[in-house]
């Protein structure tokens, strides 16, 4: 790997550990695969990579720690989850507490980690085809149901865009080569064919009504997981806050197919 783009995912990562970086991680360490992270108990671990397993377009699964551990070894093996998401998530018997900048005092020694891929990982390679991806994206909830495993359960989740029919063609293109960050679109055009709801985002604020030139694409979305371990109402688990990724060593460029 390239010394000087490691040391940047690194840097990032340094930058958030000591809060001079609280924001959203898009735009954060270009061309570096980011990820969902789900935290939870060893004693649901086994059923929620179950979950991940049967529904991997939304949760393709990339690291799963040891138990009270906090390195990923094998993505970023400097790092620590406790400290390197800039906005952590926590849900204590499926209700949702105050985020936090670092989970250190939540930490115990039966948590597991999974490192989950996420789509802000191909926007540098969209951007680079003249794909806009600073605007016009939603996070949605569907009626489309995933396959449930044990007590995780619950619709697929998506990010959808509007863009251009030319657009829609080329990010089609390009994610289909990143299989391990949700892949090529699930659905172009009608929200309502999926059951998108367009009329309470859980993340990227209201949905204007579409432009006459642009059309809905929708990736399914790392959001999904969470969203299933909510439904599982855990005594303890945490998430990074929605697009508030960890980023990690790995170019983007070894998951492309």
């Amino acid at each position: 790997m390239n010394s000087d783009r490691i040391s940047e995912s690194e840097r990032v990562r340094r930058e958030i550990r000591a809060g001079r970086i609280s924001g959203t991680s898009r735009g954060l360490a270009p061309g570096f695969v980011q990820c969902n992270l789900a935290i939870l108990p060893k004693a649901y671990a086994f059923d929620f990579l179950l979950y991940c397993e049967r529904n991997s377009r939304a949760c393709p699964v990339l690291e799963v720690t040891e138990p009270g551990d906090p390195v990923p070894r094998r993505l970023a093996p400097a790092a620590d989850l406790r400290t390197d998401c800039a906005r952590y998530a926590v849900f204590i018997d499926g209700l949702r507490q105050p985020d936090r900048t670092d989970i250190a005092e939540l930490w115990r020694d039966d948590l597991v980690a999974f490192l989950i891929g996420s789509g802000i990982t191909f926007d540098d390679a969209l951007e680079r085809a003249g794909v806009p991806t600073d605007r016009d994206r939603w996070v949605l909830r569907t009626t489309q149901p995933t396959e449930p495993a044990g007590p995780f359960r619950g619709d697929l989740i998506v990010t959808m865009r509007y863009l251009t029919p030319a657009q829609a063609i080329t990010a089609t293109q390009i994610t289909a080569r990143f299989p391990q960050n949700h892949g090529a679109p699930i659905h172009i055009g009608d929200p309502a064919a999926i059951g998108a709801d367009l009329d309470e985002p859980l993340f990227g604020g209201p949905v204007p009504p579409l432009p006459d030139h642009l059309i809905p694409v929708f990736w399914a979305c790392g959001v999904t997981p969470q969203s299933a371990a909510e439904n599982a109402k855990l005594p303890l688990f945490i998430a990074h806050a929605p697009a508030h990724s960890f980023v990690t060593d790995l170019p983007a460029d070894r998951l492309m197919v």
